[in-house]
């Protein structure tokens, strides 16, 4: 028992994801997949958590 609302979820997600369009940069999926992906744009710095970004509290 309790799984009828699970599983409502869990169909209107697979709905969702099957019927509405999706935002996706379909060139960049393509040249990652190719393994042309471009080194330069790389967001880590953004990220004050990411490794070697870490700034100790004083």
């Amino acid at each position: 028992m309790g799984r009828g609302r699970a599983k409502a979820k869990q169909t209107k997600v697979a709905r969702d994801l099957k019927y509405n369009a999706q935002d996706m940069d379909l060139d960049r999926l393509t040249k990652e997949l190719h393994g042309e992906v471009d080194t330069s744009n790389n967001n880590d710095d953004e990220d004050p958590f990411a490794e070697g970004n870490y700034i100790p509290r004083s």
